[in-house]
């Protein structure tokens, strides 16, 4: 039996409604208005321009309302016009929207730093840095573990992403679109990163590897082509976002933070697109039971706010001097104010529980679509924990990837009023982040659209 929240709770609707073409006039006209003054590096998955949202439902400016199954890339986990947040934004601004933690101080980042402490894995103590962004809490966690550690290096995983800035281009893995394009790419990169193989079970060339020997053909690596007193830090997704929803094999992750604690290198577990009960537990960490030494956050924090922060053992972050660490927006008071209702929410729905709910439901479903298509079915792998799912699709009766029913599968759905994202190295993985408050019935009808568009597709 699923756990759903209570509906009633909903401002709009929790409905799917196409009621127009789309883009419709008032999109077309708001894309025009783009053209002429938004960058075109800048790029949208959807056509249409949003008009209001609520649980799980975007209404657009023409009407139209869509079930939504990506939540702003897994940011609107409690949805995206939660009360408690609301109210609590709301509240804040009749205050004060700004001091600059950093000249002026005030509680609320304190108190999210508190229950940062409380959330967090690990039961030594801990402290907290807050920043804007996935990527700047990614490049801030790199910077104290070099520092602390008086090391340089750092391994990251292939299919790895975490972020478009310098360093961070340097540590995502893929190339298209996020370190270069036809016209070239975006480096030179940041240096000392290096990489290493990650477990990917569907595509493993010895299907039988355990996670504990994927995890020592990395370790190998790193002693043989890094070496131990030259890395500071290794930094994973526990499950991995833009690169597939890759879970990794059971035992790859503890293998790793056990080689990393017993050799003084900074396990960060980049926790931007899995924390927050997006997968059925605070973060995806807990599933294997690995403590962290620092852990990065952002998207899911703070019900759509931008907030994100870094929070790890108290002797790494406490070894950068004053002033080493901040930034002129890190931890903005209405962000701070959001994330703690976020949080809230999440306590008092057990959102946690409810991303597991969703699970069952949803791979119940699709692993019956699979099962029903038989050998010559292009859904190759379904996956993922919690309410952070994927089916990666192929050529029928090969582990090729098809990237081509992919995009087709989403253009599908959106003509019928289901947003998905797609995501993988190869291009062919749909994933699936539905709002962790939606209710049985709206998933279910997006499931339905999904499923139709599978069967339909090549």
């Amino acid at each position: 039996m699923t756990t759903q929240v209570t509906q009633p709770q909903f401002r709009l609707e929790q409905k799917r409604k196409i009621i127009a073409d789309f883009p419709g006039p008032k999109s077309t006209e708001l894309a025009a208005r783009r053209a002429a003054v938004v960058a075109k590096g800048v790029a949208s998955g959807v056509p249409v321009y949003v008009a209001d949202a609520d649980g799980g439902i975007i209404h657009d400016v023409d009407g139209n309302s869509f079930i939504d199954l990506g939540s702003g890339i897994a940011v609107t986990s409690v949805g995206a016009s939660d009360p408690a947040v609301v109210g609590a934004v709301k509240e804040q601004v009749e205050h004060f929207t700004h001091t600059c933690f950093m000249v002026t101080p005030y509680e609320g980042y304190i108190a999210v730093a508190e229950k940062l402490a409380e959330l967090t894995p690990g039961d030594f103590e801990k402290r907290s840095v807050l920043f804007n962004s996935g990527a700047e809490a990614v490049e801030n966690a790199i910077k104290v573990a070099r520092l602390a550690t008086g090391r340089t290096a750092v391994a990251a995983f292939d299919h790895a992403y975490h972020g478009r800035t310098n360093l961070t281009m340097a540590l995502t893995a893929k190339s298209l679109p996020y370190k270069g394009g036809p016209a070239g790419d975006f480096g030179p990169f940041a240096s000392e990163i290096y990489r290493l193989p990650m477990s990917y079970p569907f595509r493993e060339e010895n299907p039988s590897i355990t996670g504990a020997e994927a995890a020592q053909r990395a370790i190998t690596m790193m002693e043989k082509q890094i070496g131990v007193s030259s890395l500071a830090a290794i930094i994973i997704e526990p499950i991995q976002g833009e690169g597939g929803f890759i879970v990794p094999a059971d035992g790859f992750l503890p293998a790793l933070a056990a080689w990393a604690k017993a050799n003084g290198v900074v396990l960060i577990a980049d926790e931007v697109q899995s924390g927050f009960c997006r997968t059925g537990a605070w973060f995806a960490v807990d599933h294997e039971g690995v403590v962290p030494d620092i852990i990065t956050m952002a998207k899911g924090i703070a019900g759509g706010m931008p907030l994100s922060a870094i929070t790890g053992r108290a002797d790494l972050l406490d070894a950068v001097h004053p002033g080493g660490l901040g930034g002129t927006f890190g931890g903005n008071p209405v962000a701070c104010a959001a994330a703690l209702a976020a949080i809230e929410t999440m306590q008092e729905q057990d959102l946690a529980a409810r991303a597991l709910a969703i699970e069952e439901l949803a791979t119940s479903r699709l692993r019956a679509l699979q099962e029903d298509l038989g050998e010559q079915s292009i859904i190759g792998e379904i996956r993922g924990r919690g309410a952070m799912l994927a089916l990666e699709f192929v050529v029928p009766g090969t582990k090729t990837p098809n990237p081509e029913a992919t995009k087709a599968i989403a253009g599908a759905c959106l003509q019928e009023g289901v947003i998905i994202l797609t995501c993988g190295t190869y291009g062919n993985v749909v994933r699936l982040l539905p709002p962790l408050v939606i209710g049985d019935d709206l998933l279910n009808d997006g499931l339905d659209v999904l499923e139709a568009a599978i069967r339909s597709a090549k």
